[in-house]
């Protein structure tokens, strides 16, 4: 069974970075689209930034492009979302979730009643002063 594990969130001052990481285990991630989504208090969860660990194909929402960059190391089984100009309202848990079936996109803007393969327990970022 694929299991993610979130680490690197915090607290950090607008401006700032930070950089997340999903480690997975139990299966390596060749061929599944894996990502990253977002959940503030009172709001929907959305996808950040999306990639395929086959051929480095991405997504990122209108929110984050230009500020977040999310890569793969394949050797490591690991994702990464660097996360730079942090603004306070990125303020979230950060999840990553990983589908062997969809499209890099799909995952990222969601598909309705379909449950993803494997999600981690979330990190928390916090952009404040």
């Amino acid at each position: 069974q694929l299991q993610l594990v979130e680490s690197g969130g915090g607290l950090v001052q607008p401006g700032g970075s930070l950089r997340l990481s999903c480690i997975a285990s139990g299966y390596t991630l060749d061929y599944y689209a894996i990502g990253w989504f977002r959940q503030a208090p009172g709001k929907e969860r959305e996808g950040v930034s999306c990639i395929s660990t086959s051929d480095g194909t991405t997504y990122y929402a209108d929110s984050v492009k230009g500020r977040f960059t999310i890569s793969k190391d394949n050797s490591k089984n690991t994702v990464y979302l660097q996360m730079n100009s942090l603004k306070p309202e990125d303020t979230a848990v950060y999840y990553c979730a990983a589908d062997l079936g969809l499209t890099v996109q799909t995952l990222c803007v969601g598909a309705p009643g379909y449950e993803y393969d494997a999600w981690g327990q979330g990190t928390q970022v916090t952009v404040s002063s």
